[in-house]
């Protein structure tokens, strides 16, 4: 009886041992977490950390300490005004601008969307913020979401944007929109949006919080009460620094108008017509940019920025105390660069580096070992999602022809690509290979339901020395001496342009064709 009764003993104590292996190989195996945060129109040289402005972001500068970044990060380019559509849709589908079958409004069927793939790996995605795609990509995309804005209805201001609950049925209609404001006591309330209420950035702190506070507030709350065993993919789509540059008054005050520098591509007008001179962003400052003109939109520039780092700081702080940032891959990224008086520009419709392209690359948090590494090595935004895939050990889908970026992370490589290659719509390309960057502009035609029929732009080659002048101020061309380094360098971007499939073909709804005026 005694012998049967140790027996028992030692088998429920070996139960035990093999519960408790068990279970603490679970917690060791249980996939990493994710989280995407994607700015909008920000700069490289926006992170201070990064491009060493006059400006304060020590939240951002955080992640790089304790991450890696990549200094040479770019957007492919886009056919539409609005780069923002097809920069958010080759970060979702891992694919170039010449294959997203259009300016990248739609996501094609055939192409699997970040969020499908780790919801397919077992984990629960996430959505806060910014969608520029249509409703059901977003649909199948995620599992949940909250304070969805850009479904059809906008009213140009941070401190009054219309917000969507989450919608399985991908629908978002209008009547379903609503503001989120203070009341007399300063809560923050509901408030249907008002038939009547005009566009324009006439909110101000007073009236309700920032889309920044809003989103960094929801992404703090699905850390703190997150319970389900899976990991999570959280898309944090912030809508900052877009226009309007509004900023809470403390912020504001950081950056008088008078004290900004004004960086050295600074210009009062851009010396030739582009292609693409006039609209929206182009109107937000009158002609010439004068430099009291350009420090003043500085001045706001990052104003909002610093208060979109602060909201930031709030997020990761609150990812902490959730207990899962040790198990979190943190990634930090733009969507496209930003002129703000470079070259005489307002916007981003160009391929010029920091007026356009150029953006930043963050992989940060505990789960990256060689922290505070820059890598040079040429990337581009579709490049992210097979990066993170990688990296959580998530198979990348045969849809994707981004490249990973984590061989470089690892130390096995020190470049995936030796160019890059953008492109706006039918009147500019551009090839980036070693020191050197060459841009094509044509004169071409166009067309808009509102002018008709159009020619626009001028025909000029620029060759810019990237590594000697970032700023791209001294436009090599016309030197003897480079003569060479053109013809090299044309060849190379039309055999490249064969490769990627740069023809309107690919771009659905495209009329012309840069090569038809080239």
């Amino acid at each position: 009886m005694t012998k049967h009764i140790n027996t028992q003993k030692q088998f429920f104590f070996i139960i035990c041992v093999l519960y408790t292996v068990l279970s603490f190989s679970q917690k060791i195996v249980k996939k990493p977490n994710v989280l995407v945060i994607f700015t909008d129109d920000h700069r490289y040289s926006g992170v201070h950390a990064l491009g060493g402005m006059d400006l304060k972001t020590p939240q951002i500068d955080a992640l790089a300490k304790d991450g890696v970044a990549f200094t040479n990060t770019y957007l492919m380019g886009a056919f539409t005004g609005a780069t923002c559509v097809a920069s958010r849709a080759m970060l979702l589908t891992g694919t170039n601008v010449f294959q997203l079958g259009g300016a990248g409004h739609k996501i094609l069927n055939t192409s699997k969307t970040i969020g499908e793939t780790f919801q397919n790996a077992g984990y629960n995605t996430h959505i806060i913020g910014k969608w520029h795609q249509d409703g059901e990509s977003l649909k199948r995309s995620f599992t949940s979401g909250d304070k969805i804005m850009g479904k059809g209805l906008y009213l140009v201001d941070h401190f009054r944007m219309p917000f969507f609950d989450w919608d399985k049925a991908g629908e978002f209609k209008k009547d379903d929109a609503y503001l989120l404001v203070y009341d007399d006591h300063g809560n923050i309330i509901r408030q249907p949006v008002p038939k009547e209420a005009k566009r324009g950035p006439t909110g101000t702190e007073e009236n309700g919080p920032h889309t920044s506070e809003v989103f960094a507030n929801e992404a703090s709350k699905y850390f703190k009460n997150y319970k389900s065993n899976k990991p999570f993919m959280m898309y944090l789509a912030f809508h900052a620094p877009h226009d309007p540059r509004q900023a809470p008054q403390k912020y504001k005050d950081m950056y008088p108008s008078e004290d900004i520098t004004l960086p050295p591509s600074y210009m009062a007008q851009h010396p030739f017509d582009n292609g693409h001179m006039f609209l929206r962003d182009e109107e937000l400052a009158p002609w010439p940019r004068t430099p009291d003109v350009a420090k003043q939109q500085l001045s706001d520039y990052y104003a909002i920025i610093t208060h979109l780092d602060e909201q930031i700081g709030k997020v990761i702080s609150a990812l902490k105390e959730s207990g899962q940032y040790e198990n979190t891959l943190i990634v930090f990224s733009g969507d496209s660069g930003l002129a703000v008086g470079n070259h005489g520009l307002m916007g981003k419709q160009n391929i010029y580096d920091e007026d356009g392209i150029h953006v930043p690359l963050i992989f940060s948090g505990n789960l990256i070992k060689n922290k505070g590494t820059r890598f040079d090595a040429f990337s581009y935004i579709h490049d992210i999602y097979p990066t993170i895939c990688d990296f959580v050990q998530v198979p990348i889908p045969a849809s994707v022809s981004g490249k990973s970026l984590s061989p470089i992370i690892n130390s096995k490589v020190n470049q995936v690509r030796n160019s890059t290659y953008h492109a706006y719509r039918q009147f500019q390309r551009a090839y980036r290979k070693g020191d050197y960057k060459l841009i094509e502009y044509v004169r071409a035609q166009d067309f808009s339901k509102k002018e008709g029929e159009s020619i626009s732009g001028s025909r000029v080659t620029q060759l810019f020395n990237i590594k000697k002048d970032p700023w791209e101020t001294q436009d090599l061309s016309f030197f003897p001496e480079n003569k060479d380094i053109i013809a090299k360098m044309r060849s190379e971007m039309k055999a490249k342009a064969i490769e990627i499939g740069d023809k309107k073909e690919n771009v659905k709804g495209e009329k012309y064709d840069f090569w038809d005026f080239y």
